[in-house]
Order: structure tokens, then sequence, then C-alpha cells
């Protein structure tokens, strides 16, 4: 065979081989599967960022956003075995340690719970401690039973006697100068001010010394005993979502967050994404220089003595097996911040 012939058969064979490669479907993606605690949000704008950029598919990820809202029961679903993840907070879980049930936070994505006191401007109400004054508090049982409590054990002059049931309607509080209500940082003051006019007072709970994490990516002891590697691989790429989602284009992830959730709208996703950067819900303490999502004992530990104090947990409770530390606090996706 001349040397013409032989160049012209081995190029035949290369592009043989290499359409056969082609043909060869790499490693299949594990599928993972992530519960929100409400509808889609721009709150959980970093999770629906990973799906939208390819960051979960580029760490071997085919991940499912599980909405929540008012009539899922997600965090049963994980208890279950249903789903993988779900969008826990620290409360929930030193409650599931207490009653046996091995949930495990494995990393913290807001630093800061966004719980805020909303009150009328020009009310006289311009610092926290002045909610006290106020007649009534438009709270939630939960709100009531936990971070209300709280109040009552740090500041002086709150008393359950300003106690009004909060039925996720502004009009009472709007209607009745002389009250406050709570509500969500990223979202209840901007339908206030839409709807009156007027831009309210908003005091969050974080920077007044209520310190739980919020946000988290929580799964079970068995997921982290049988599958860590997917779990590391399911935080990381969060992470990057998370940074990603903030500093850079975050069109498609909204576009994601619109289709499942139709009511939500331009203006309230760039409230949020504002509200977020602005207060440090993502951003602080440890996150600054460790990350995104890192957890430290001692800001868990901060928040369980806070909540033995006015008798929400019980003082011999191991809050230690709510959480680990060993997936975050590395830097991971630092170096997307732009």
């Amino acid at each position: 065979m001349s040397n013409a012939l032989k160049n012209i058969a081995l190029a035949a064979f290369l592009g043989l081989g290499g359409a056969i490669a082609t043909a060869v479907p790499g490693h299949a993606l594990d599928k993972v599967s992530y519960g929100t605690n409400w509808l889609a949000q721009a709150e959980h704008g970093g999770f629906y960022q990973a799906v939208a950029d390819g960051t979960y598919e580029k760490y071997g990820l085919d991940v499912s956003i599980v909405q929540g809202g008012p009539n899922a029961a997600n965090s049963a679903l994980l208890i279950s075995g249903k789903i993988d993840f779900y969008m826990g907070g620290s409360q929930g879980e030193i409650t599931a340690v207490e009653q046996g049930i091995p949930l495990v936070d494995v990393a913290a994505i807001f630093q800061k719970d966004p719980q805020v006191l909303i009150a009328h401007p020009n009310a006289g109400i311009e610092t926290f401690e002045d909610l006290s004054k106020l007649k009534t508090l438009f709270l939630g049982k939960d709100g009531y039973l936990t971070y209300f409590e709280w109040m009552k054990s740090n500041y002086k002059g709150f008393k359950d006697e300003q106690y009004k049931p909060y039925n996720f309607n502004p009009g009472p509080f709007i209607a009745d100068k002389a009250s406050a209500q709570q509500g969500y940082l990223t979202s209840e003051p901007y339908e206030i001010q839409k709807q009156t006019g007027w831009e309210p007072k908003v005091f969050l709970l974080a920077d007044n010394g209520y310190t739980p994490y919020s946000t988290m990516i929580t799964t079970t002891q068995m997921m982290i005993d049988t599958k860590p590697d997917v779990v590391q691989r399911f935080v990381d790429a969060s992470i990057e979502g998370w940074y990603n989602y903030l500093y850079s284009d975050n069109s498609k992830a909204n576009e994601l967050i619109k289709k499942d959730n139709p009511e939500m709208t331009d203006g309230q996703i760039a409230y949020s994404i504002a509200k977020m950067k602005e207060f440090g819900i993502v951003e602080s303490g440890d996150a600054m220089d460790k990350g995104i999502g890192c957890i430290t004992d001692a800001h868990y530990k901060k928040f369980f003595d806070e909540m033995v104090a006015i008798k929400i947990f019980k003082a011999d409770t191991d809050y230690a097996k709510a959480f680990t530390t060993k997936f975050v606090c590395k830097g991971t996706g630092m170096s997307l911040k732009k």
C-alpha cells in the first residue's frame, strides 16, 4: 500500500473511531431533588441559577427543584426519602434532633434570617426597641412562639397583649398606624409600598440579635453516610449558583423562577436581590472570608443557647447533631464574585 493510501486509510479509521467515541454516552448524571420551602422566588435564585446555567450538570448532577408552597410538604418528603435535600432552617433541624429524626444541615445559604418587623413611617418608631411602644403586633403563630418570646426576653416593654394573629394580609397593619407586622425583608415591604405609596420602616431581627441560619441545604444522615460525594457536589454547585445569581447574568434563572411561579414579577425579583445584598443576607459573618454556605459551631450554638434561654429547646439537647461543617467554609465559588 502506498503512503498516500495508508494516510487515507488511517484518516478513515480515526474518523470512525471518533464517531464511535461520540456515540458512546458519558457517565450518567446523578439525579438529585431539592425541595424548597415556598413558591419560587429570588430567595431561591442560586439553586435555579445552577440549573439554568449548567453548573449542576458540570458537577455531574441532574437536579430537580421541587417547589414548596402552602400545600407542599417537602420537609416530610425529605424525612420519607422522597427527595434528597430540603430548604430547612436551624430551628427545624434542632427540633428534629429532639424528636430523634436524623436531619442534618450541610450548608447555610442565608447567614441571616430575613425575618423583619414592619412599622409605619412617621409613627415615632426609629429603633427596634421602639416597637415595644406599639399597641399591636401582627405575628404568625410560629413567630409568636419563637422570636416574640426572644424579644420579650431580650428587650424591655414587649408584652403578650400586643399580639394579634397575622393572616398574611397587610390590610390590618396598613389601616392601623399604631401597629407593626411580621414579614420577610425581601417581600412584604415591597408589597406594602406598592399598595400604599409610602416606604415602611423595616427592622431585621438578625441585626438586632436574633441569629438563626436560614435557607439551608438539609439532608438526612443516611444520605451523608452513603453518598457523601453527591452531597459535596450538590453543595459546591449550589454555592457557585448563588455567586453567579448575585453577580452574573441571572436572567435565565429568573425565567425559570417565573415559570414555576407565574405570579412572580421582575420588580419583586429585583427588589429581593437588592435587599439580600444590602443587608448581607447571603454574605455576612463567616461567609465573607470562607464562602457562601458556611456553617460554624459557634454561630449554631449561639442560636441554640438563645432558644434554650426561652425554653424552646432542652438544655441537654445535642444540638451538634443538627449540622455538619465538613462540606462548607472552603471558599468554594468565591472567585466568581465580581
